[in-house]
């Protein structure tokens, strides 16, 4: 459990591209058998692959476990757009 200001921890296992397992997960916001978009206490993470099924969900705890072939995992930044300078984007 996250005490309040604190992300929960988080941590990515995959294992022989046919199991991932996730923590700090905190909502999955869609999926199919080809990806999987989720919520970490780290950023929104997509799941790409074919076959793809969700094993086991709590979020109370933060887990997920998802079977199937996949193919890569990857973050999408929540940032936006960066504005200013070089400056500006280098003390970001």
């Amino acid at each position: 459990m996250a005490y309040e200001g604190m992300a929960a921890p988080h941590h990515v296992v995959i294992e022989e591209r046919k199991s991932l397992t996730v923590s700090g997960v905190e909502d999955v916001e869609r999926f199919d058998e080809n990806s999987i978009v989720l919520s970490t206490s780290k950023g929104a993470m997509v799941v790409a692959g074919s076959d793809l099924h969700i094993e086991k969900l709590s979020l109370d705890g933060g887990d997920l476990k998802v079977e199937g072939d996949i193919d890569s995992v990857s973050y999408e930044d929540d940032a936006g757009p960066v504005k200013g300078g070089f400056f500006s984007r280098l003390l970001r």
